[in-house]
């Protein structure tokens, strides 16, 4: 939680199990009881795909973080999502799921970021793409 600014209930990385100089593995354990299912949709629970794409986005946030932060010695960084490439779904993930969110970095220029993910589900493929981030100082008012 303290690489990311996202909280309940959009917070969409429960957990990290490995995290490096170039890559991330992350966990979201799908439940009935998230806020999106009681409308999408009632009788047949689907995870929306623009909410997969968050929990990418948010792991490749932490992998860009921990980067950035070790380069920088300070945590008054946010990423912001600039771009999304190749983006494809190739199941459904409902409630009982357990997502296996991998990011790795393809390039770094700063302040511009690319990396490609991947989300799986039993070690099968539920999506992939590619991310473009921007990488700026946080604005306090």
């Amino acid at each position: 939680m303290r690489l990311l600014p996202h909280r309940y209930p959009f917070l969409l990385v429960d957990r990290v199990l490995e995290l490096d100089d170039t890559h991330a593995l992350t966990l979201k354990n799908v439940t009935f009881n998230e806020p999106f299912f009681p409308g999408h949709f009632p009788e047949h629970p689907v995870m929306p795909g623009v909410l997969i794409v968050e929990a990418l986005a948010q792991s490749a946030g932490v992998l860009a973080m921990r980067i950035a932060g070790e380069a920088a010695g300070d945590g008054n960084r946010l990423l912001m999502l600039t771009g999304l490439d190749r983006v494809r779904f190739r199941r459904r993930v409902i409630p009982g799921d357990q997502l296996r969110i991998e990011v790795r970095l393809l390039k770094h220029r700063a302040p511009l970021w690319k990396m490609e993910a991947t989300a799986k589900v039993d070690g099968e493929l539920v999506a992939e793409g590619e991310i473009t981030a921007m990488e700026v100082e946080e604005q306090v008012p």
